[in-house]
C-alpha cells in the first residue's frame, strides 16, 4: 500500500508544518516545535 497524495492545498500547508518545520536539539537530538525557545527533553537552549 502506499499513501495517496494530499491534494487540498490547506491540508498540505498543515502537513508540511507539522512534518518538516522541527527545531533539533544540538545537546540531545530532540525534535521540537518550530515555536521553542528551549527543548522539552532536556531544556536545553541549544536548538
Amino acid at each position: 500500500m502506499y499513501a495517496t497524495p494530499i491534494m487540498d492545498p490547506f491540508k498540505r500547508t498543515l502537513a508540511q508544518k507539522h512534518r518538516l518545520y522541527m527545531k533539533i536539539c544540538r545537546d540531545c537530538g530532540a525534535r521540537n516545535a518550530s515555536s521553542a525557545t528551549k527543548c522539552r527533553k532536556c531544556r536545553s537552549k541549544n536548538l
